[in-house]
This record gives C-alpha cells, structure tokens and sequence, in this order.
C-alpha cells in the first residue's frame, strides 16, 4: 500500500496541498481527476521524488508513463527498452505483447504517436516498480487510438497485477479503467468512490463532483 501523510507543497507563495493524506491499494488503479491547476500532475511528481514537499510518503519504486512518450530519439525501440531491461528475451516478449515486434530495431522518429506510446507502456510494464504513475497519457491520441491504447492497458495491468495511479480529465476513461476513483479540489479529496457498482450512476456522481 502506499501512503501519503500529511503532504504539503507549495511554488512560492501558491500552497497547493497542505497536510494532504491519502492512502492506494496495492494492485488497485486508481484515478485521480479535477480542473486544471489542482496540483494532479504535482502529486504524481511528489510520489516519483521529482519535486521537493514536505510530508510523508511510503518509498516506491515508480514506472511514469507521461503525455508524451519520452522515447530517447537516437535509440531504437529495443534500446529503448535495454535501458530499463538487459534481459533481451524479456524485451522481445513485452513487444510482442504491445504488438510491436516488427519496430524493434526501429527509431522513435520512425513510430507513430500510437506505437510510440505502447512502447511507453512496455517500457512502465518492464521496468517492474511498485506503481505506474500514468499522467494524461492518453490526452493526445485519437479516439480510435486512445481505445486500442486503453484496452491493452488493462490487458497489460491485469497479467502483471500492477498497482496504478493514473491522471485524466475524462470521466469515461475514468471509470473505464479504475478500480476507484477521486476528485481533488483545492488541495483536498471532494470525492472518492470504488467502481464496483453502477458504471452509469458512478459516471453521474463523478462528472457532479467534478462541476461542484
């Protein structure tokens, strides 16, 4: 499990959590959403140790999957992926499960924004850390993609039981993927919620919160 305890940050004089707390289930995904500015993409930054707060949160080792793929561009799609593991028959299985074998000695340059995400994701899925922190990573994708991309997610995330905290404004995808779901408002949880009941009626009560 994952704690986070009395968290506080601030950029200057703007306070953007003060002794927040908030607890994930291992083996749970669970999504963060709110407006723009409410400190999402901070609190997964806090969680990886890539900005400074005061609190307390439990030592993880995280995989990030960003907006963006962050491939290094003059490595090819298996480089890429020795980076985080040596074991070439490990590499060779992750990219026949994300349907990209044939770009293994491909470059970044050379990969649609689709592929190039997949191997973002089989980049998080090899790298074997406690949670994947997922910010918006499907923001910039077309529809069509954004459901090919989401479905083998949750293929992905249900064969290797990862925990995940992931970021999105989209109340469908929301709900799609989580286990459980919550809204931060002004530093703060103003909703919290299991998917395991009504999909349509939890939909409902999400996009409530999130107009409140």
């Amino acid at each position: 499990m994952l704690e986070i305890k009395n968290l506080t940050k601030t950029y200057g004089g703007l306070t953007v959590y003060e002794n927040f707390s908030l607890g994930l289930e291992e083996g749970e995904v669970t999504c963060i959403l709110g407006e723009s500015g409410c400190g999402k993409t901070t609190l997964l930054n806090c969680i990886a140790g890539l900005t400074d707060f005061k609190g307390e949160i439990s030592p993880v080792k995280c995989a990030y999957i960003f907006q963006t793929p962050r491939l290094v561009p003059n490595l090819t799609v298996g480089g890429n992926l020795r980076l985080i593991c040596k074991d070439e028959a490990a590499v060779d299985g992750i990219l026949e499960k994300v349907r990209l074998s044939d770009k293994k000695n491909a470059y970044p340059v050379a990969l649609s924004g689709g592929q190039a995400q997949r191997v973002s994701i089989a980049r998080a899925f090899l790298f074997g850390g406690d949670v994947i922190l997922m910010d918006e990573p499907f923001s910039s994708l077309d529809l069509k993609l954004k459901f090919e991309i989401t479905e083998l997610f949750k293929t992905m995330r249900e064969e290797y039981g990862r925990t995940a905290l992931f970021v999105t404004h989209d109340a469908d995808e929301a709900v799609s993927l989580a286990d459980r779901v919550i809204v931060i408002s002004d530093g703060r949880v103003v909703f919290d919620a299991h998917c395991d009941g009504d999909k349509d009626e939890l939909r409902k009560r999400l996009i409530a919160a999130l107009i409140a």
